[in-house]
């Protein structure tokens, strides 16, 4: 079965980096671009960079409202209740560092904050180093065989001191599907905020963060075919009103004097100094882009491609699954064989995955793993793909071994 991706094509990359030689199974770090999002950001630089929100010539105003449509189309695409409620952020990373010190004075020293112990470092450190400064409790979600953030530890550990729970929508190195609807009705009902870490979940279908019931979700434009640099962060309305500003700078401020200042709420309030105005626009192209295609075919490629993948590691002796993984990845390590070992070989080969602890180092620990080696496929990816990466991995076993 071929698996062939129609819209492969869509992607300049892939031409050019298969002309090099070269397999791109790394999307889970970073998406490839469409041709439809290089077009706009050569568009906004051709026609006059410009400024938004504070010049009234043309292309000011042309830049602004390419900005602001963006932030129309982010908060259509998670069903919030206004494009008020969608913060741009550099990505997930600065989003999430927003929210712990934005939401810092809320905590009393006792108070427990919950995260899970599969998370990031990007929804780890942060709410860490709070802890640290405010001297609260950060309390550890364990996980269960399968890989889900146990349930049953989580009806125990949160309870009437959690003040907040910050937990991953899909796991960057086991693939899981978390809990979020019974993770998130826990924390409600002690009164806790909610924070979804959407950084891989969001760009494998529409997610409604109405529905859901979080109060703050986020992730990242450039895992979502989009460009670098930018993020999006959503925010409750009631949520946002109890963020302290964090960041002082231009267009933030309503009114200023040398001794005081008035700052503006939500969103521009948190958008201090000149944003990413390019890569705003572009990801307004990446979601207009997704938002045409086919969800389900999209949704049936990728299952197709991962089953076929699941298919190839469970074949080979000595390669381990980490968890069960349910889509667009999977992480494995092989036995006797070191991880960066293996990916010097797939990478000599033209084979680019990712191996290390994937910035999730305390899982690792917990698995009892130095790293292991990620596959991570795109809408992009097809059978070919895959078959180039079984051909390069079975060499280097046999080197290896």
């Amino acid at each position: 079965m071929s698996l062939k991706s129609p819209w492969r094509s869509d992607f300049p990359a892939l031409s050019a980096l298969t002309a090099e030689g070269q397999t791109y199974l790394d999307s889970a770090a970073t998406a490839q671009k469409p041709q439809a999002v290089l077009d706009a950001l050569l568009g906004y630089y051709a026609s006059g960079a410009a400024n938004v929100h504070r010049a009234q010539h043309l292309p000011g105003e042309r830049a602004t409202r390419a900005f602001e449509g963006t932030r129309t189309q982010a908060a259509h695409w998670l069903n919030a209740a206004s494009p008020a409620e969608i913060l741009f952020t550099r990505g997930t990373t600065e989003a999430i560092n927003l929210l712990a010190y934005g939401l810092e004075q809320l905590f009393q020293p006792g108070d427990e904050l919950v995260i899970s112990a599969l998370e990031h470092h990007a929804n780890l450190l942060p709410w860490q180093q709070l802890a640290l400064r405010r001297q609260l409790k950060l309390v550890v979600l364990p996980l269960d065989d399968r890989g889900l953030i146990d349930l049953v530890r989580a009806r125990e550990l949160i309870g009437p001191r959690t003040r907040l729970l910050a937990v991953s929508q899909l796991s960057n190195v086991l693939g899981r599907w978390q809990p979020l609807t019974e993770l998130l009705a826990l924390a409600r009902a002690q009164g806790a905020l909610t924070v979804v870490d959407g950084a891989q979940g969001a760009v494998h279908g529409r997610h409604d963060v109405r529905a859901m019931g979080c109060d703050f979700y986020t992730f990242s434009s450039h895992k979502l075919y989009g460009p670098d640099g930018v993020g999006v962060l959503y925010g409750r309305g009631e949520a946002l009103a109890r963020l302290r500003h964090w960041q002082f700078g231009g267009e933030m401020v309503h009114t200023a004097s040398y001794q005081a200042a008035d700052f503006h709420g939500a969103p521009l309030g948190f958008e201090a100094g000149t944003p990413a105005i390019a890569s705003v626009i572009g990801l307004g192209a990446a979601l207009d882009y997704l938002g045409n295609l086919d969800q389900a075919a999209v949704a049936g490629h990728e299952a197709a491609l991962h089953l076929k993948l699941l298919a190839g590691l469970a074949a080979r002796d000595g390669v381990r699954l980490l968890g069960e993984p349910e889509l667009a990845l999977a992480s494995f390590q092989v036995e006797s064989v070191h991880n960066a070992d293996l990916a010097h070989l797939l990478t000599e080969q033209g084979i680019a995955v990712r191996a290390g602890h994937h910035c999730a180092m305390p899982l690792m620990q917990t698995l009892g793993l130095s790293g292991a080696i990620r596959v991570s496929l795109g809408l992009y990816n097809d059978g070919t793909d895959l078959e180039r990466f079984f051909g390069a991995l079975d060499k280097a076993l046999e080197l290896l071994r």
